[in-house]
């Protein structure tokens, strides 16, 4: 609203109007701006929800310091989401497609999340919502942002065209000015890390693009699902989920600038995305929401963000990543989640097959998800994997997935530039 504004009153020659009209201004306000809303109003909404009596309901695993979180309030994830809607809506060009699609996907996420917490709370049952329930809100909004992306005609690409110069043989990169709908999506290892889905649905002939949308929808709603209940799992030690998922915003963030600027996606002859660039005001707030939940959230927790908070991210996220075609880094660059999301399968996999064979079950992980499996002592659980011997303190359980997530976003940019 304040960036329609200060476009309206450029005409007028108004002093400091056109600062709204750079990106990395309107990015910088956005992260300051969410910022303070998450610390001012993070302590009102979290004396509110002890009013309420809203507390998370804890199961007593027998893990260090568990049961003093009991009765901590939930649903915190409140604050996150006001923290990133409003510089958004202040900040933001509310016209951008990009910018639309991640306002409703945080909604989306939210909703969902929201009404998973409120069952939680409202009947004390710990299972919320059935998982069914949250397949098919996930699916909903894979099918919202997968047709989006297909239909719409501001969304499109421009492709960067290598040459070789004769004379001194080097490779010159310039941008086509064309710009048009294409599966194309980015991936390490390939030639200009460029991968066509349609290239997958060659055998349907004159129909192979159709095929391809077809398969690229199909993705999208795959990795909105798992990156979202990659990200529910993940939140289960005090900080944990909001650190790892600034660390990851700051990544798409970057990436998000690089594309979205045809001169120096054209000088890394990267993928260029017209008009994606307005995202990066999204990811800033994105960024000051969860640092500054993480004042209230880290350890000790004096709230948590419950599925309100977790879903949302985890959405956010996945959306993020399709919307600047990066959606196949998401292995690599969300690796804690899908780690965290694969050892839960794993667990419960190995020990109906042990059980089925052995009548007794056994556990790989002393403990799932996966960040519980280091707050055990060696020995304690019967399990294949007892390292390490001692439990791990949260707070330094919690700062090693940090500097984990750090190395993957790293990695991440390095596979950028492997051709």
């Amino acid at each position: 609203m304040i960036y329609h504004l200060f476009h309206y009153l450029e005409q007028f020659d108004v002093p400091g109007a056109r600062l709204f009209d750079y990106i990395s201004f309107r990015a910088g306000f956005a992260l300051i701006l969410s910022l303070f809303i998450a610390i001012v109003i993070g302590r009102r909404i979290i004396d509110r929800l002890q009013l309420m009596q809203v507390g998370e309901i804890v199961r007593n695993l027998g893990l260090e310091g568990q049961m003093e979180k009991k009765g901590t309030p939930t649903m915190g994830g409140i604050i996150i989401i006001i923290s990133i809607l409003i510089p958004c809506l202040l900040l933001g060009k509310l016209n951008n497609v990009y910018m639309l699609l991640m306002i409703v996907s945080t909604i989306w996420t939210g909703a969902l999340g929201f009404a998973d917490d409120y069952i939680k709370v409202a009947h004390h049952n710990k299972e919320g919502m059935k998982g069914k329930f949250k397949i098919v809100g996930q699916v909903g909004l894979g099918l919202i942002v997968g047709l989006t992306i297909y239909l719409s005609p501001a969304i499109v690409m421009s492709e960067n065209v290598e040459t070789v110069n004769t004379a001194t043989h080097e490779l010159v990169v310039k941008n086509e000015s064309v710009k048009e709908k294409c599966t194309q999506t980015t991936i390490p290892f390939v030639k200009s890390n460029n991968f066509d889905y349609a290239s997958l649905t060659k055998w349907m002939g004159s129909h192979a693009q159709t095929g391809g949308w077809i398969v690229f929808i199909l993705v999208t709603i795959f990795v909105i699902t798992a990156t979202s209940n990659g990200a529910n799992l993940t939140d289960g030690l005090d900080g944990l989920a909001a650190g790892t998922s600034a660390i990851i915003g700051v990544a798409l963030a970057i990436m998000c600038y690089l594309g979205g600027n045809v001169i120096y996606s054209t000088y890394l002859n990267i993928m260029y995305i017209p008009d994606s660039s307005e995202l990066v005001v999204y990811a800033a707030a994105f960024i000051g929401a969860t640092v500054g939940f993480l004042w209230y959230n880290s350890y000790p927790a004096q709230v948590f963000m419950g599925d309100t908070g977790s879903l949302c991210l985890g959405g956010i996220i996945a959306v993020f990543a399709i919307l600047i075609r990066k959606e196949l880094l998401i292995p690599l660059l969300c690796a804690i989640f899908f780690v965290e999301d694969l050892s839960v399968m794993i667990q419960v996999a190995y020990f109906k097959y042990t059980k089925k064979r052995t009548g007794t079950g056994r556990r790989v992980f002393k403990m799932t998800p996966l960040h519980h499996h280091f707050q055990v002592p060696g020995g304690k659980v019967d399990a294949v994997l007892q390292h390490p011997k001692q439990a791990i303190p949260e707070s330094k359980i919690v700062m090693r997935f940090f500097l984990v997530a750090v190395l993957l976003a790293v990695l991440t940019f390095v596979t950028l530039k492997i051709r």
